[in-house]
């Protein structure tokens, strides 16, 4: 069983920037690759990106691309979400998700993922 814990949203104008954080525990973090979605008020949740087990495989959602960047840390069980250039549509609870499937083409899907964090807030002012 692996736990997930976000942490590192909060209140930023539009422009600014933020890096998120979700630190694992509980499986073999290196086992897994790490997905960031997010849900915004009276939305369904959506995928952000996606980081494979070893890096070497990232994607993301078109409109976070070149501006979102997802990394991971495997000696410190720790994935991030670095995100720029912030616009107030990108307002949203962020999640964290972790899935054993190596199949980078399932990764967008809700359903891929057996493990997710409580979510933190992202709030972006105009």
């Amino acid at each position: 069983q692996v736990q997930l814990v976000e942490s590192g949203g909060g209140l930023v104008q539009a422009g600014g920037s933020l890096r998120l954080s979700c630190a694992a525990s509980g499986g073999v973090f290196s086992t897994y690759a790490m997905g960031w979605f997010r849900q915004a008020p009276g939305k369904e949740r959506e995928f952000v990106g996606a980081i494979s087990r070893g890096s070497v495989v990232s994607m993301y959602e078109d409109s976070v691309k070149g501006r979102f960047t997802i990394s991971r840390d495997n000696g410190k069980n720790t994935v991030y979400l670095q995100m720029n250039s912030l616009k107030p549509e990108d307002t949203a609870v962020y999640y964290c998700a972790a899935t054993q499937t190596t199949l980078s083409n399932s990764w967008r899907s809700i359903a891929t993922y057996a493990f997710w964090g409580q979510g933190t807030q992202v709030t972006v002012s105009s």
